[in-house]
């Protein structure tokens, strides 16, 4: 029974829970099949499903028809069933196409398309459908648009234009990438990000709300912030299978992704917090910081406009204990952290997710941390010791 030393605190890696959960009593059959389900954002998200998929196996997506025996493209099914409910909160109209950035960034991270030095946009992207609208002055000259990923976009819309729903062109896109996770938006229904900021050039403390996306790249959050709504439709509803993915999981896992605006908006979204709430499984949260700073991002900036401190205790109790009025039964920091938070059991491991194996590592560290058993890991974690 390894210890590792938690604020003023020592954790188990081995835990006594008061009663069984379900997702205790599956993961006490080492190979019994399980349901895991993972709240993401977009790069770091990306990077942690990796992690997940790496420890669990692949999950075929889209799910094969029934007469695609031979099929030798499909992802071929693993023991386990992973769903990975996606941040819609980025998503915007440029130049006329959607813009879905997080289940874009999900689906070429898993597909093997993904820019791996950028953690965005495609792998070997030009740029000339940028260079052409900008020499045409198109605004907003500060979004670019790369032309292997403009394809993606055109795609999306002629099927929105016809009528289909984001979940199922998600699906139609991943049939090409086979990410191996199922990829499930947080709703089919427009439901962006925006942020309240100081009007340019309005009296003073007059405010405006503009899109995520122009206060994050155009103005790299850097301007007067007072807040974040979400802007859509009256009737926003959770899309086809989220509830039941949260519902139905043994364990729930919610990624070191944004707190406020990637995992924050897929809560926000009607029916998903009280799903969190009411499920069978554990859920459990990786901590998004390391030595109090993110590694990537600016949830620093996102956690200051809402009056959070970027600590991994103040986020995890942001977040609330299940036992309270919050969603988390545990919570997974980094080495040398501290955390305290009642109701939430605290965890440490290593979070730098370097490659897929360390952060399966990771994965497993969330998973034993509320009592789910796993896979082994055929490699060594980012400490060099097997586990």
């Amino acid at each position: 029974m390894s210890v590792a030393r938690v604020g003023r605190r020592f954790w188990f890696t081995r835990l006594s829970w008061g009663h069984q959960s379900r997702a205790a009593a599956v993961g006490s059959l080492q190979w019994s099949a399980v349901k895991v389900t993972v709240l993401v954002g977009g790069v770091g998200g990306a990077r942690f499903l990796q992690g997940v998929r790496e420890l669990f196996g692949p999950t075929p997506f889209p799910a094969p028809a029934e007469d695609s025996a031979g099929d030798e493209s499909a992802t071929p099914p693993g023991p386990h069933e992973i769903t990975a409910i996606v941040n819609v909160g980025d998503d915007a109209w440029m130049h006329g196409v959607r813009i879905c950035p997080d289940l874009d960034t999900c689906m070429y991270t898993l597909g093997g398309g993904i820019d791996t030095e950028r953690g965005w946009g495609r792998r070997g992207e030009t740029w000339h459908a940028k260079e052409e609208l900008a020499a045409y002055g198109a605004d907003p000259d500060w979004f670019g648009l790369g032309d292997r990923d403009l394809a993606t976009h055109l795609i999306r819309t002629q099927m929105l234009d016809a009528g289909y729903r984001l979940s199922d062109v998600t699906a139609a896109l991943c049939k090409r990438w086979q990410p191996g996770v199922r990829l499930l938006p947080a709703t089919d229904d427009r439901h962006e990000t925006h942020v309240v900021v100081s009007a340019p050039g309005g009296e003073d403390g007059a405010q405006v709300a503009i899109h995520f996306q122009e206060w994050w790249v155009r103005h790299r959050a850097k301007i007067p912030t007072f807040g974040f709504a979400q802007v859509g439709s009256d009737d926003t509803h959770a899309a086809a299978g989220v509830i039941e993915a949260i519902a139905d999981a043994d364990v729930v896992l919610l990624a070191p992704s944004n707190p406020v605006v990637s995992i924050g908006a897929v809560i926000s979204v009607p029916g998903v917090r009280s799903a969190l709430r009411t499920t069978g499984a554990r859920v459990v949260g990786v901590s998004p910081v390391i030595d109090n700073r993110p590694l990537r991002g600016m949830a620093d900036e996102c956690l200051s406009v809402i009056g959070v401190e970027t600590t991994a205790e103040a986020i995890a109790a942001h977040y609330g204990a299940r036992s309270g009025n919050g969603l988390l039964d545990g919570w997974l920091i980094a080495d040398g952290d501290e955390a305290a938070v009642e109701g939430i059991s605290i965890g440490a491991a290593p979070l730098l997710m370097t490659d897929p194996i360390a952060t399966a590592h990771m994965v497993r560290a969330a998973c034993a941390l509320v009592g789910v058993d796993t896979p082994e890991i055929a490699g060594p974690d980012s400490t060099g010791a097997d586990r």
